[in-house]
């Protein structure tokens, strides 16, 4: 028998956020049931609350994909996994696992589209429902371990940003002597800056102002420069190996490949609403090159939080309840995040103020 749990959805585009219940599917014999500890907010799950994205697949919509919980049922074949586990789940909860990308782990690429953890179309034609809820079903295979030197909430938004950050600096084999630059000190931008200085680089923060310099440094930056003003652009002509941006807002992609060595890379892992342009010279000017990302795979989203755990990367986050998250996704919109909302999950079965 399927199960309703507390959650908190949006109705439809634009609206707040609702105190409601989501169904959660019986147990297949791969599947686990979680009780949720803590669920991250992503700029992603405002701009599918705000219909940025298109309109609503679902209503109510539940978002929430950085969530930490604890395994509770597990069903009769599941191998990966004991009841009592620590556990994530981030953006994904399945594939179709059979194309050349889903074979060769990268099931976040999965040519025949992956299903995301709310608002996706599952295989058996469900929509999924996300993390702002006190508890979630998920193939096993779409649940990665958090390791126990994590502390839980502060880990959650690593299910996210972490990897989101992580696998371009992984792919792009970022290591000492690498000098790259971490464009925007949010949510994404400030994992951005302790993992890669986590991985040896000599990192750099290009911000639109010098407003969060201090917090820039503390958090593991080596240098920190405003681009609001042009004599950065000058002083930094050709300087970096990769540049990782990390705003969801336009940005002047030629301006930002001036600042590329040779061979090196601007990588996109905001997501701006509106399209980018690139002036080719600008790719041809030091054999530049101009790529996107993803959120990483299973197996590196594992590979990540080990990392995290060896190197003790966590998010700065701030605690909230689940009444507070319309004020924490206004909050988000006007950069007034220090730097990610973490919703304690207990607090979905207590009734709104």
């Amino acid at each position: 028998m399927s199960t309703f749990v507390n959650a908190y959805g949006v109705p439809a585009a634009g609206e707040p956020l609702v105190p409601t219940t989501v169904e959660r599917r019986d147990l297949g014999p791969h599947d686990v049931r979680i009780d949720i500890m803590y669920c991250g907010i992503c700029h992603s799950d405002i701009h599918f609350a705000r219909g940025d994205f298109g309109p609503l697949p679902v209503s109510p919509l539940v978002p929430g994909h950085e969530i930490v919980g604890i395994i509770v049922e597990t069903g009769a074949e599941v191998t990966r996994h004991q009841i009592g586990d620590r556990v994530g789940i981030g953006c994904m909860v399945n594939s179709c696992r059979e194309c050349a990308n889903c074979l060769d782990g990268e099931e976040q690429y999965c040519l025949n589209g992956h299903t995301l953890v709310f608002g996706g179309a599952d295989r058996d034609g469900s929509i999924t429902q996300g993390g702002f809820s006190e508890a979630i079903v998920a193939n096993e295979d779409f649940v990665v371990h958090v390791p126990e030197t994590l502390d839980p909430a502060s880990a959650a938004p690593l299910l996210c940003a972490g990897i989101t950050v992580y696998s371009p600096l992984a792919h792009w084999k970022v290591g000492p002597g690498s000098k790259v630059a971490i464009v925007g000190l949010g949510g994404l931008g400030h994992l951005g800056v302790k993992i890669a200085k986590a991985m040896g680089a000599e990192v750099t923060v290009l911000s639109q102002s010098l407003r969060k310099k201090e917090d820039g440094l503390r958090l593991g930056a080596d240098h920190y420069y405003a681009t609001g003003d042009p004599e950065t652009f000058s002083g930094l002509a050709n300087r970096f190996d990769l540049i990782l941006n990390t705003v969801s807002a336009s940005v002047d992609v030629d301006a930002y490949l001036s600042l590329v060595a040779r061979d090196g890379v601007l990588i996109n892992a905001g997501v701006p609403v509106e399209p980018q342009s690139v002036n080719v010279f600008s790719l041809l000017t030091n054999r530049r090159s101009y790529a996107g990302t993803q959120f990483g795979s299973i197996r590196e989203t594992q590979e990540m939080l080990d990392f995290c755990a060896e190197h003790g990367v966590t998010a700065d986050s701030e605690l909230i309840n689940a009444s507070q998250i319309n004020e924490a996704f206004d909050r988000v919109l006007a950069s007034d995040v220090r730097y990610r909302f973490v919703i304690d999950a207990s607090t979905f079965s207590t009734p709104a103020a």
